[in-house]
């Protein structure tokens, strides 16, 4: 991964942990770190819909470079060695960080729109880009523990690889162990309902053998400890994300051209993990 991690800013208080934790991120793969604000048509838009970024008698030009200037703060006191970029961007959000994620090794966004356990509303940033980002996702949310372990969440042999190399990765560069979880509830883990494939499981199996054991030659230094969840698996996932630093797991990635719906076991992790969720294209 070359690109930066792409944070969004929008100026809140639970925002600034989301910005440190993009911080510290980055810090971990050796990236730089880009501060995003996305924010609507300015009064006065100059011809074509350009925006002018001169001051204007409401203060919006300052008080945004002050949003952004206090998230550098904190980004910097986070890991002082990151290098830092920020910018402004015209438009909704969720649209601004689409664009961005397309370069970003990491897009960053806190667990906004929440109601209830933690549930995502259908229109939040986080929402939003779960349907459409490129690259990996991670959402911050949840009490992680900062000692414990990595989740990787196994539910299908098709995001297996892809997932399990970025888990490898995260749990290598936090000196985490590496907690596989396969699952077994298996109208908890198939897509979008109907009958499951004979032999599903002896696959996973298979591939989940062979991914892990090309995958410990690589990274020596992260301990592996294997886990299967039966009964109420989705329930059991919640469960174990408590005592977890992050949880990843892969979704597919030719869903997202048409935008359909994240799997069961992806709405799961997304909308009631107790840790942040690392959402991984494959």
């Amino acid at each position: 991964m070359s690109g930066p991690v792409v944070v969004g800013v929008d100026g809140s208080r639970s925002n600034l942990a989301v910005v440190e934790f993009a911080a510290r991120e980055a810090e971990r793969l050796g990236v730089d770190l880009e501060l995003t604000q996305a924010v609507g048509w300015p009064p006065g838009a100059g011809r074509f819909g350009i925006p002018s970024w001169e001051a204007d008698a409401t203060g919006g030009h300052a008080a945004t470079s002050g949003v952004l200037a206090e998230a550098e703060r904190r980004a910097r006191g986070a890991a002082p060695r990151v290098r830092i970029s920020r910018g402004v961007l015209v438009g909704e959000p969720g649209t601004v960080l689409e664009r961005e994620s397309r370069t970003a090794s990491m897009t960053v966004v806190g667990n906004d729109g929440a109601r209830g356990r933690g549930t995502l509303g259908a229109s939040s940033v986080a929402g939003h880009l779960s349907a459409c980002v490129s690259g990996p996702l991670l959402v911050v949310r949840g009490r992680p523990n900062p000692v414990g372990p990595v989740l990787l969440v196994v539910h299908g042999t098709s995001t297996l690889r892809g997932a399990a190399e970025f888990a490898f990765a995260e749990a290598s560069a936090r000196g985490a162990d590496l907690v596989s979880v396969q699952l077994r509830n298996i109208s908890a883990t198939r897509p979008y309902g109907g009958p499951a494939p004979a032999g599903t499981g002896d696959e996973e199996d298979v591939a989940l053998t062979e991914a892990l054991s090309e995958l410990r030659e690589r990274y020596p230094d992260v301990p592996l400890r294997c886990r299967r969840l039966h009964g109420r698996s989705r329930r059991a996932l919640v469960e174990a994300s408590a005592d977890s630093q992050l949880l990843v797991v892969g979704v597919r990635d030719r869903f997202r051209f048409a935008r359909l719906p994240l799997d069961p076991v992806s709405q799961t992790a997304l909308h009631e993990a107790d840790c942040p969720v690392a959402l991984v294209r494959c």
